[in-house]
Protein backbone atom coordinates (compact mmCIF):
# COMPACT_ATOMS: atom_id res chain seq x y z
CA UNK A 1 0.00 0.00 0.00
CA UNK A 2 1.31 3.16 -0.75
CA UNK A 3 0.06 6.50 0.64
CA UNK A 4 0.24 9.64 -1.36
CA UNK A 5 0.93 12.76 0.59
CA UNK A 6 -0.08 16.15 0.14
CA UNK A 7 2.83 18.52 -1.21
CA UNK A 8 1.82 20.79 1.55
CA UNK A 9 2.00 18.07 4.10
CA UNK A 10 3.15 19.22 7.50
CA UNK A 11 6.41 17.37 7.93
CA UNK A 12 5.05 16.65 11.83
CA UNK A 13 2.35 15.26 10.74
CA UNK A 14 4.05 12.70 8.56
CA UNK A 15 6.02 11.53 11.27
CA UNK A 16 3.61 10.91 13.67
CA UNK A 17 1.65 8.83 11.14
CA UNK A 18 4.72 6.98 10.52
CA UNK A 19 4.97 6.90 14.38
CA UNK A 20 1.64 5.18 14.50
CA UNK A 21 2.06 2.89 11.33
CA UNK A 22 5.08 1.01 12.89
CA UNK A 23 3.74 1.03 16.38
CA UNK A 24 0.98 -1.05 14.54
CA UNK A 25 4.12 -3.34 13.85
CA UNK A 26 4.09 -2.58 10.07
CA UNK A 27 7.06 -2.08 7.82
CA UNK A 28 7.07 1.96 6.79
CA UNK A 29 9.35 3.49 4.25
CA UNK A 30 9.43 7.58 3.61
CA UNK A 31 10.07 9.01 0.16
CA UNK A 32 10.02 12.77 0.07
CA UNK A 33 13.16 14.09 -1.98
CA UNK A 34 12.06 13.94 -5.47
CA UNK A 35 8.43 14.66 -5.70
CA UNK A 36 5.45 14.78 -3.79
CA UNK A 37 6.05 12.89 -0.05
CA UNK A 38 5.56 9.26 -0.30
CA UNK A 39 4.80 6.62 2.59
CA UNK A 40 5.24 2.96 1.56
CA UNK A 41 3.34 0.46 3.76
CA UNK A 42 4.37 -3.25 3.53
CA UNK A 43 2.06 -5.19 5.56
CA UNK A 44 0.25 -8.50 4.26
CA UNK A 45 -3.89 -9.00 5.08
CA UNK A 46 -4.65 -5.58 5.62
CA UNK A 47 -8.12 -4.82 6.18
CA UNK A 48 -9.93 -2.25 3.31
CA UNK A 49 -11.45 -0.44 6.68
CA UNK A 50 -7.46 0.30 7.47
CA UNK A 51 -7.10 1.88 4.17
CA UNK A 52 -10.33 3.85 4.05
CA UNK A 53 -9.52 5.45 7.24
CA UNK A 54 -5.85 6.43 6.28
CA UNK A 55 -7.19 8.04 2.90
CA UNK A 56 -9.81 10.17 5.59
CA UNK A 57 -6.36 12.00 7.27
CA UNK A 58 -5.62 15.37 5.99
CA UNK A 59 -2.27 14.83 4.82
CA UNK A 60 -2.98 12.16 2.54
CA UNK A 61 -3.76 12.87 -1.02
CA UNK A 62 -4.48 9.01 -2.18
CA UNK A 63 -4.11 5.30 -1.15
CA UNK A 64 -2.68 3.67 -3.99
CA UNK A 65 -2.54 0.03 -4.60
CA UNK A 66 0.44 -1.38 -6.61
CA UNK A 67 -0.16 -4.49 -8.71
CA UNK A 68 3.57 -4.98 -9.64
CA UNK A 69 6.78 -6.64 -7.90
CA UNK A 70 8.47 -2.93 -7.51
CA UNK A 71 5.94 -0.98 -5.42
CA UNK A 72 7.96 2.35 -4.71
CA UNK A 73 9.32 2.36 -8.11
CA UNK A 74 6.32 2.12 -10.04
CA UNK A 75 4.65 5.42 -11.87
CA UNK A 76 1.35 5.36 -9.93
CA UNK A 77 3.32 6.53 -6.73
CA UNK A 78 4.48 9.74 -8.51
CA UNK A 79 2.27 10.01 -11.34
CA UNK A 80 4.45 13.69 -12.41
CA UNK A 81 7.78 12.10 -11.92
CA UNK A 82 10.34 12.24 -9.82
CA UNK A 83 13.22 14.50 -10.19
CA UNK A 84 16.57 13.69 -8.38
CA UNK A 85 19.31 16.63 -7.13
CA UNK A 86 22.66 17.00 -7.63
CA UNK A 87 24.08 19.90 -6.56
CA UNK A 88 22.12 22.09 -8.67
CA UNK A 89 21.98 19.92 -11.10
CA UNK A 90 18.26 18.64 -11.53
CA UNK A 91 17.68 15.47 -13.55
CA UNK A 92 14.19 14.38 -14.67
CA UNK A 93 12.78 17.78 -16.32
CA UNK A 94 12.49 18.50 -19.63
CA UNK A 95 15.99 20.02 -20.09
CA UNK A 96 18.85 16.78 -20.68
CA UNK A 97 21.54 16.26 -18.83
CA UNK A 98 24.97 15.26 -20.16
CA UNK A 99 27.47 13.76 -17.82
CA UNK A 100 30.78 13.31 -19.97
CA UNK A 101 34.27 12.39 -19.27
CA UNK A 102 36.56 9.37 -19.13
CA UNK A 103 35.83 5.96 -18.73
CA UNK A 104 38.49 5.97 -15.52
CA UNK A 105 41.08 8.48 -14.17
CA UNK A 106 43.93 7.96 -15.29
CA UNK A 107 46.40 10.82 -14.35
CA UNK A 108 46.05 14.25 -12.94
CA UNK A 109 46.90 16.17 -16.22
CA UNK A 110 44.26 13.67 -17.95
CA UNK A 111 41.70 14.13 -15.59
CA UNK A 112 41.77 18.12 -15.47
CA UNK A 113 42.07 18.72 -19.22
CA UNK A 114 39.15 16.74 -19.74
CA UNK A 115 36.88 18.04 -16.57
CA UNK A 116 37.60 21.67 -18.43
CA UNK A 117 37.05 20.18 -22.30
CA UNK A 118 33.77 18.70 -21.27
CA UNK A 119 32.59 21.84 -19.19
CA UNK A 120 33.19 24.08 -22.41
CA UNK A 121 31.68 21.51 -23.85
CA UNK A 122 28.85 21.87 -22.24
CA UNK A 123 28.37 18.51 -19.88
CA UNK A 124 26.65 19.05 -16.60
CA UNK A 125 28.14 16.54 -14.41
CA UNK A 126 31.71 15.13 -14.97
CA UNK A 127 31.93 11.55 -14.61
CA UNK A 128 35.01 9.21 -14.14
CA UNK A 129 35.70 5.94 -12.46
CA UNK A 130 38.41 6.10 -9.26
CA UNK A 131 37.58 2.18 -9.33
CA UNK A 132 36.89 -0.29 -12.11
CA UNK A 133 35.82 -3.37 -12.76
CA UNK A 134 37.60 -5.35 -15.61
CA UNK A 135 36.82 -8.51 -17.03
CA UNK A 136 40.77 -9.33 -16.96
CA UNK A 137 42.19 -9.16 -13.54
CA UNK A 138 45.64 -7.54 -15.04
CA UNK A 139 43.95 -4.75 -16.82
CA UNK A 140 43.76 -1.52 -15.21
CA UNK A 141 41.86 -1.11 -12.23
CA UNK A 142 41.64 2.58 -11.84
CA UNK A 143 43.54 4.40 -9.28
CA UNK A 144 41.47 4.16 -6.07
CA UNK A 145 41.46 6.95 -3.31
CA UNK A 146 44.38 8.91 -5.20
CA UNK A 147 41.51 8.82 -8.34
CA UNK A 148 39.02 10.40 -5.91
CA UNK A 149 41.23 13.03 -4.41
CA UNK A 150 41.73 13.75 -8.54
CA UNK A 151 37.66 13.84 -9.18
CA UNK A 152 37.71 16.50 -6.05
CA UNK A 153 40.07 18.55 -7.60
CA UNK A 154 38.66 18.87 -11.06
CA UNK A 155 35.19 19.42 -9.18
CA UNK A 156 36.87 22.44 -7.43
CA UNK A 157 38.30 23.76 -10.39
CA UNK A 158 35.57 23.33 -13.03
CA UNK A 159 32.80 23.39 -10.34
CA UNK A 160 31.37 20.36 -12.34
CA UNK A 161 29.31 17.66 -9.76
CA UNK A 162 31.30 14.12 -10.33
CA UNK A 163 29.39 10.68 -10.62
CA UNK A 164 32.03 7.84 -9.95
CA UNK A 165 30.92 4.24 -9.23
CA UNK A 166 31.46 2.15 -6.54
CA UNK A 167 32.52 -1.78 -6.61
CA UNK A 168 31.64 -3.08 -2.96
CA UNK A 169 30.27 -2.59 0.24
CA UNK A 170 33.82 -1.81 2.12
CA UNK A 171 34.67 1.25 -0.56
CA UNK A 172 30.84 2.96 0.33
CA UNK A 173 31.50 5.37 2.82
CA UNK A 174 34.86 6.41 1.04
CA UNK A 175 33.36 7.10 -2.55
CA UNK A 176 30.29 9.08 -0.62
CA UNK A 177 32.84 10.84 1.19
CA UNK A 178 33.70 12.69 -2.49
CA UNK A 179 31.01 11.64 -4.61
CA UNK A 180 28.02 14.02 -5.56
CA UNK A 181 26.60 10.70 -7.16
CA UNK A 182 27.47 7.12 -6.44
CA UNK A 183 26.83 4.70 -9.61
CA UNK A 184 25.91 1.21 -9.35
CA UNK A 185 27.26 -0.70 -12.20
CA UNK A 186 26.27 -2.60 -14.87
CA UNK A 187 28.10 -5.53 -12.86
CA UNK A 188 26.76 -5.05 -9.29
CA UNK A 189 22.99 -4.14 -10.62
CA UNK A 190 21.84 -7.67 -8.20
CA UNK A 191 24.51 -6.78 -5.72
CA UNK A 192 21.44 -6.72 -3.40
CA UNK A 193 24.10 -5.75 0.18
CA UNK A 194 25.57 -3.24 -2.05
CA UNK A 195 22.33 -1.81 -3.39
CA UNK A 196 21.46 -1.49 0.75
CA UNK A 197 24.11 0.15 1.71
CA UNK A 198 24.56 2.79 -1.05
CA UNK A 199 20.55 3.57 -0.31
CA UNK A 200 21.58 4.17 3.31
CA UNK A 201 24.10 7.38 1.76
CA UNK A 202 21.33 9.55 1.41
CA UNK A 203 23.07 9.92 -2.08
CA UNK A 204 21.66 10.60 -5.52
CA UNK A 205 22.33 6.97 -7.13
CA UNK A 206 22.83 6.60 -10.79
CA UNK A 207 21.55 2.37 -11.33
CA UNK A 208 22.72 0.93 -14.61
CA UNK A 209 20.73 -1.88 -15.67
CA UNK A 210 22.71 -5.30 -15.67
CA UNK A 211 23.42 -6.65 -19.45
CA UNK A 212 21.55 -9.62 -18.55
CA UNK A 213 18.68 -7.64 -16.89
CA UNK A 214 15.22 -7.74 -17.55
CA UNK A 215 13.56 -4.63 -16.91
CA UNK A 216 11.54 -6.09 -14.30
CA UNK A 217 15.03 -7.29 -12.96
CA UNK A 218 16.32 -3.56 -13.45
CA UNK A 219 13.11 -1.86 -11.74
CA UNK A 220 14.03 -4.36 -8.91
CA UNK A 221 17.10 -3.45 -8.15
CA UNK A 222 15.83 0.23 -7.46
CA UNK A 223 12.97 -1.31 -5.18
CA UNK A 224 16.18 -2.13 -2.82
CA UNK A 225 17.01 1.75 -3.22
CA UNK A 226 13.99 3.29 -2.58
CA UNK A 227 13.35 0.32 0.36
CA UNK A 228 15.96 1.85 1.36
CA UNK A 229 14.51 5.61 1.54
CA UNK A 230 16.55 6.84 -1.29
CA UNK A 231 14.12 8.44 -4.09
CA UNK A 232 17.39 9.99 -5.32
CA UNK A 233 17.92 7.60 -7.88
CA UNK A 234 18.38 7.88 -11.69
CA UNK A 235 17.79 4.78 -13.90
CA UNK A 236 20.88 4.08 -16.50
CA UNK A 237 20.21 1.93 -19.96
CA UNK A 238 23.71 1.02 -21.26
CA UNK A 239 23.03 -1.73 -23.45
CA UNK A 240 22.18 -5.54 -23.35
CA UNK A 241 23.87 -8.46 -24.45
CA UNK A 242 23.05 -9.47 -28.07
CA UNK A 243 23.87 -12.26 -30.32
CA UNK A 244 25.43 -9.91 -33.10
CA UNK A 245 29.54 -8.54 -32.57
CA UNK A 246 29.11 -6.26 -34.68
CA UNK A 247 28.97 -3.62 -31.59
CA UNK A 248 29.65 -3.89 -28.25
CA UNK A 249 25.71 -4.44 -26.39
CA UNK A 250 22.33 -3.42 -27.97
CA UNK A 251 21.32 -0.26 -26.73
CA UNK A 252 17.81 -1.31 -25.79
CA UNK A 253 16.11 2.36 -26.83
CA UNK A 254 12.91 -0.01 -26.31
CA UNK A 255 13.54 0.47 -22.96
CA UNK A 256 13.52 4.43 -22.16
CA UNK A 257 9.84 4.77 -23.22
CA UNK A 258 8.90 1.63 -21.64
CA UNK A 259 10.20 2.32 -17.89
CA UNK A 260 8.73 5.98 -17.96
CA UNK A 261 5.75 4.56 -18.46
CA UNK A 262 6.66 1.88 -15.76
CA UNK A 263 8.07 4.09 -13.14
CA UNK A 264 8.17 7.66 -12.04
CA UNK A 265 12.56 7.32 -11.77
CA UNK A 266 14.05 9.43 -14.62
CA UNK A 267 16.18 7.20 -16.94
CA UNK A 268 19.31 8.37 -18.78
CA UNK A 269 21.13 6.26 -21.57
CA UNK A 270 25.22 4.99 -22.01
CA UNK A 271 25.98 5.33 -25.34
CA UNK A 272 29.17 4.73 -25.25
CA UNK A 273 28.87 1.01 -23.77
CA UNK A 274 25.68 0.56 -25.30
CA UNK A 275 27.60 0.87 -28.64
CA UNK A 276 31.00 0.01 -28.11
CA UNK A 277 32.15 2.08 -31.06
CA UNK A 278 32.64 6.27 -30.87
CA UNK A 279 31.46 6.68 -34.44
CA UNK A 280 27.93 5.62 -33.01
CA UNK A 281 27.85 7.74 -30.47
CA UNK A 282 26.27 10.84 -31.73
CA UNK A 283 23.65 8.94 -33.73
CA UNK A 284 22.41 7.07 -30.80
CA UNK A 285 22.74 10.05 -28.58
CA UNK A 286 20.13 11.60 -30.68
CA UNK A 287 17.87 8.83 -30.38
CA UNK A 288 17.98 8.21 -26.72
CA UNK A 289 17.05 12.03 -26.26
CA UNK A 290 14.17 11.58 -29.00
CA UNK A 291 13.06 8.38 -27.42
CA UNK A 292 12.48 10.46 -24.31
CA UNK A 293 15.39 9.72 -22.27
CA UNK A 294 16.47 12.23 -19.23
CA UNK A 295 19.99 12.71 -20.37
CA UNK A 296 22.95 11.04 -21.25
CA UNK A 297 26.49 9.40 -19.97
CA UNK A 298 29.06 9.61 -22.29
CA UNK A 299 32.70 8.83 -22.28
CA UNK A 300 34.79 11.44 -23.03
CA UNK A 301 38.72 11.69 -23.88
CA UNK A 302 41.21 14.39 -24.83
CA UNK A 303 42.76 10.96 -26.74
CA UNK A 304 40.92 8.92 -26.94
CA UNK A 305 43.62 6.26 -28.83
CA UNK A 306 45.67 6.94 -25.91
CA UNK A 307 42.84 5.70 -23.56
CA UNK A 308 43.78 3.41 -20.67
CA UNK A 309 40.22 1.80 -20.87
CA UNK A 310 37.64 2.05 -23.45
CA UNK A 311 39.27 4.19 -25.95
CA UNK A 312 37.37 2.77 -29.24
CA UNK A 313 34.04 3.97 -27.53
CA UNK A 314 35.65 7.51 -26.07
CA UNK A 315 34.64 10.41 -28.32
CA UNK A 316 36.70 13.25 -28.14
CA UNK A 317 35.12 16.67 -26.95
CA UNK A 318 34.69 18.21 -30.10
CA UNK A 319 32.56 15.47 -30.66
CA UNK A 320 30.69 16.20 -27.28
CA UNK A 321 30.07 19.81 -28.30
CA UNK A 322 27.97 19.01 -31.72
CA UNK A 323 26.19 16.68 -29.37
CA UNK A 324 25.28 19.11 -26.56
CA UNK A 325 23.80 21.21 -29.36
CA UNK A 326 22.02 18.90 -31.28
CA UNK A 327 20.54 17.13 -28.41
CA UNK A 328 19.00 20.25 -26.97
CA UNK A 329 17.96 20.60 -30.62
CA UNK A 330 15.85 17.66 -30.50
CA UNK A 331 14.78 18.21 -27.41
CA UNK A 332 13.26 21.60 -28.31
CA UNK A 333 10.98 20.15 -31.09
CA UNK A 334 9.78 16.87 -29.26
CA UNK A 335 6.78 16.45 -27.43
CA UNK A 336 6.83 15.54 -24.08
CA UNK A 337 5.61 11.73 -23.55
CA UNK A 338 2.38 11.29 -22.22
CA UNK A 339 2.70 8.73 -19.02
CA UNK A 340 -0.83 6.11 -18.69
Amino acid sequence: MILRLRSDADPDERQKLVTVLRDYGLEVTVLAHGGVPVIGINGHGLPDAFADDLARLPIVEAVVSIGKPYRLAARAVRPEGTVVQVDSVRIGEREPVVIAGPCTVESREQLIRTAEAVREAGATLLRGGAYKPRTSPYSFQGLGERGLELLAEARERTGLPIVTEVLDTEHVELVAQYADMLQIGSRNMMNFALLRKVAATGKPVLLKRGFAATVEEWLLAAEYLLAGGNDQVVLCERGVRGFDPATRFMLDLNAVPLVRQLSHLPVIVDPSHGTGLRELVPAMSLAAIAAGAHGLIVEVHVEPEAALVDGRQSIDPATLADIVRRVRAVRDVIEEPVMA
